[in-house]
């Protein structure tokens, strides 16, 4: 067994699309072109909106936050829930307390055949 780290101190400090209070660490990278990137906001962080270079799948596994889509609406996700975005979609991120999140980017990136939908009135 290997035993790996992503916690608070890896990885690089954020800058582009005028975020603020982000830190990402690329995770995996595969033949078939998925990066996985852990993403940590601290409190008040921000990922400033950004088109997706390709298929993203945001999931939060620890605190709560926000994810908006091309509308600018922020819609609450909290640990086990995630957002998606096609390639092209501009969409940003963010939390008022903290949040940890892995995006998986690739292209086909499909969570409709193996994650259950979340319905937001």
């Amino acid at each position: 067994m290997r035993r790996y780290r992503f916690d608070p101190g890896r990885g690089h400090v954020v800058a582009a699309h005028g975020s603020r209070a982000v830190q990402a660490g690329a995770v995996q990278h595969t033949p078939a072109l998925l990066v996985v990137t852990a993403l940590r906001f601290g409190a008040g962080g921000e990922l400033g909106a950004h088109e997706a270079p390709v298929d993203q799948l945001f999931l939060v596994v620890e605190g709560d936050g926000w994810a908006a889509g091309p509308e600018g609406r922020r819609t609450p996700l909290r640990a086990g829930e995630a957002a998606f975005w096609h390639a092209g979609e501009r969409h940003a991120a963010g939390s008022i307390t903290g949040m940890q999140a892995f995006v998986l980017e690739g292209e086909g990136l499909d969570p409709d055949a193996h994650l259950e939908a979340l319905r937001h009135a």
